[in-house]
């Protein structure tokens, strides 16, 4: 069930106020700053946990439990578009009963609770942010599916766990959180057994994204900035990516250019609003989720800086339905690799 929107942040961990904590990750994180990209990947860490202890009420509240991206098919709804992206996951990495898969970086559970219910596998979910691991780790209790679920509280760049443990592997949009492509890539290679296979859904910038063009340009560093994400690479810096690190690419296509006649993955964020189904993604719902919480933290029910993340989600929701709409980033850019037996 999403966030009510009196209590997005009102539990935000870490102590600190909202209002120091927003102040913080735009000084030392956004475009504005000396040396963005350069500071978002030496303190990855930091960035990512500080990004997510503040987006992760807004997440839930405006998207739900699952934080990705699914084209959608005519007259099908947002949550079976959401669990079809899922199952494609599971299905290419042949998940069963009997089988240990890890998912890297599962933030608040969503997909895993739905992969582990559809195909019967043990997962276990790597997550470095506290607040969105306890909220997993309670939710796959009460769906009844903890006996398939374990818990990872550590850095999906260094896991705790030993080496060939896991039949397969999968992150669904957040290995576009680490700082070096290859680096999560070669810790999957590393967790899997001879003959395990990785899927990944990766943030590309495609062939049409020109470095010439400065309204492209903006809407990258948009992303970027509002989207906790390093840098966005190209299919084929991911690509060799894969390779290098010991895997044999089995397949690698980018899902949102193939996507059949229907409502492609941005039009939640860029819609209306007249959906109710969608209201709080759209363009619309943000607008007024945004004036909402102006006047909650004048009245003191909200935490002073409250507006300020929603302004920073909303700019990030704006450049990413841009983006796809002009066909210049995919956030399902798909990959399957196989570590070699």
């Amino acid at each position: 069930m999403a966030r009510k929107l009196t209590g997005i942040l009102k539990n935000e961990g870490g102590g600190e106020p909202v209002a120091a904590r927003i102040e913080d990750y735009e000084r030392r994180y956004g475009g504005e700053a000396p040396d963005g990209p350069g500071a978002r990947k030496a303190d990855y860490r930091h960035f990512e946990n500080s990004y997510y202890d503040l987006v992760t009420d807004f997440f839930e509240y405006g998207w739900g439990q699952s934080f990705h991206f699914a084209p959608r098919a005519e007259n099908e709804s947002f949550a079976a578009s959401l669990a079809r992206h899922e199952h494609h996951i599971a299905l290419r990495l042949g998940l069963g009963p009997g089988m240990a898969a890890v998912d890297l970086g599962c933030g608040v559970g969503g997909p895993l609770i739905e992969i582990a219910r559809f195909s019967g596998a043990r997962i276990t979910g790597v997550n470095n942010n506290a607040l969105q691991l306890e909220r997993a780790a309670r939710r796959s209790e009460e769906a009844g599916l903890g006996h398939l679920a374990d818990w990872l509280h550590c850095d999906f760049m260094q896991v705790d766990a030993p080496d060939a443990s896991f039949d397969a592997a999968y992150s669904i949009e957040a290995s576009c959180c680490a700082p070096d492509k290859e680096g999560v890539y070669a810790e999957a290679f590393r967790l899997l057994r001879p003959g395990g296979r990785l899927a990944v859904y990766e943030y590309c910038l495609t062939g049409r994204f020109d470095d010439a063009d400065p309204g492209h340009r903006r809407l990258k560093a948009g992303m970027e900035h509002g989207g906790s994400l390093p840098d966005i690479a190209r299919p084929h810096e991911v690509d060799a990516a894969v390779r290098n690190v010991g895997f044999e690419l089995v397949e690698a296509r980018d899902l949102a250019a193939e996507a059949p006649p229907g409502i492609p993955w941005y039009q939640p964020l860029a819609g209306s609003g007249l959906s109710f189904a969608r209201v709080r993604s759209s363009a619309a719902g943000r607008r007024l989720t945004h004036g909402s919480l102006w006047l909650l933290e004048r009245l003191r029910v909200v935490p002073r800086g409250t507006t300020r993340v929603s302004g920073l989600l909303n700019h990030a929701a704006s450049c990413l339905a841009e983006a796809g709409r002009l066909g210049i980033f995919t956030p399902m850019y798909f990959f399957l690799a196989r570590k070699p037996e």
